[in-house]
């Protein structure tokens, strides 16, 4: 007889919010077979929602004959657009503690040790920079008298590299961690958030055919990349709409998508999905015409309130800064938005304080929660007018835009700065390696 959550018969949703106290967390049992010594054991199913991985299911298996005892984390949610990339730079024993979500299709690499953990080789699991090590080296040392037996030589190699695995955890020197995610769904954290984390990088990248197919988007005889569109019609009067999933609840939902021309700057798509189940409505503008020769930094000095109703395109690859408070947040952290100065500025709240997950329930140090707090309070006293700061979008691709209300005259609080980008921006835009031209005579 299977067990059905009473949330099904009800009508609400399965999976519940995380709470200090979790009176409302009733985790499913399910008797099921012990793979250490084939006897029946239990495994524990909880279905829970984190604010910023949305929802997740959290699974404990343990067996009252031989006392073996297993725990993962799978994502229930929605595979995300575009995969996600964790550089760490483990510098300090406090490095060690950070805490990280990791998906099952996520690759783990240290590339001192030329040490690689591929895909679908280790269940999703919720756990730290040292509990990963320490996973590894379990992992390693499973098969250890069996490899003795067998061949001596090899037992030998893999205990040598496990204790240079082991030394890692002393941060005798600093070492790189890597964890790239073609499902988006992995997370390392952010001690420092909401400031800049200076050891911690986080890249986007379009996902191959073949992470698609692995992922289950794809057929797997579809080997074949996108078919290049047709010319580019007249949308412009055009509202299209295409089904999808709701990023909430996963229902069914429609997204509507239609092309708009902003005035004295260009062409954007704006995308918005409404979820008839749940409520749930969000949107995102992504740039509908190329990457520009030159990035742009847009500097505002907000010395008014009436700034708050400027427009703000802020492109899925602009980082926004606000020096005054030490802030940096980078790019695809919030996606694409046009909205106003007001909105962006509680979109980043929203982001920070209300839905980190790592200051809900029994995650929140006393120390993390009040340094959250009050950056919320100064970003409403920068909505209030009562904390002059500069606000800052800067865009390598070049096209996030902030409205002059002085137009066409120059905003005197308002500086408009085009520069070169860097290499390390090329490679995040995917531009060092676009050949545009001559590619056809190469094949």
């Amino acid at each position: 007889m299977s067990v059905i959550p009473e949330g099904n018969v009800r009508g609400e949703s399965l999976f519940k919010d995380i709470s200090a106290d979790g009176e409302d967390w009733q985790p499913t049992e399910i008797e099921s077979l012990c793979m250490n010594c084939y006897q029946n054991g239990m495994t524990r199913l909880l279905l829970t929602k984190i604010p910023f991985f949305k929802e997740i299911i959290v699974s404990s298996f343990s067996c009252a004959n031989c006392g073996w005892s297993n725990t993962e984390i799978q994502s229930a949610g929605r595979i995300q657009d575009q995969g996600v990339c964790y550089t760490l730079k483990v510098k300090t024993k406090q490095d060690l503690n950070r805490e990280v979500v990791k998906a099952d299709s996520a690759t783990t690499r240290i590339p001192e040790l030329d040490f690689e953990i591929p895909p679908y080789t280790q269940k999703g699991a919720l756990s730290t920079v040292e509990g990963l090590l320490d996973r590894a080296v379990a992992g390693l040392e499973q098969d250890q008298p069996a490899r003795r037996a067998a061949d001596p030589q090899v037992a030998d190699k893999i205990e040598e590299f496990i204790q240079k695995l082991k030394k890692l955890k002393e941060v005798e020197n600093e070492f790189t961690l890597v964890i790239e995610d073609p499902s988006g769904n992995s997370f390392v954290e952010n001690p420092s958030a909401p400031q800049k984390d200076e050891a911690l990088t986080v890249s986007m990248f379009k996902r191959t055919v073949q992470q698609d197919i692995k992922l289950g988007l794809r057929a797997d005889d579809d080997l074949e990349e996108e078919p290049a569109g047709n010319d580019k019609e007249d949308l412009r009067d055009e509202v299209l709409s295409f089904n999808t999933n709701c990023p909430e609840c996963n229902a069914p939902a429609s997204t509507n998508m239609k092309l708009v021309q902003i005035p004295h700057f260009k062409e954007v798509i704006i995308m918005a999905t409404n979820c008839d189940s749940c409520g749930h409505r969000t949107n995102e503008v992504k740039s509908g015409g190329a990457t520009e020769e030159k990035g742009t930094k847009i500097t505002l000095h907000i010395t008014d309130p009436s700034d708050m109703t400027r427009d703000v395109l802020k492109s899925e690859t602009c980082a926004v800064l606000i020096p005054e408070l030490n802030f940096e947040l980078g790019m695809a952290a919030v996606g694409g938005k046009f909205t106003t100065l007001e909105g962006l500025l509680k979109d980043i709240k929203d982001l920070i304080v209300s839905k980190n997950p790592f200051i809900c329930g029994d995650s929140g140090t006393s120390d993390r929660v009040e340094k959250l707090k009050a950056f919320g309070e100064n970003i409403d006293k920068i909505i209030a007018g009562e904390l002059d700061v500069h606000f800052v979008l800067d865009d390598p691709a070049g096209n996030s835009y902030l409205q002059n209300v002085y137009a066409p005259d120059p905003d005197p609080e308002m500086t408009t700065e085009k520069y070169t980008r860097t290499f390390q921006q090329n490679e995040d835009l995917g531009l060092n390696d676009m050949k545009t031209e001559g590619y056809l005579e190469e094949q």
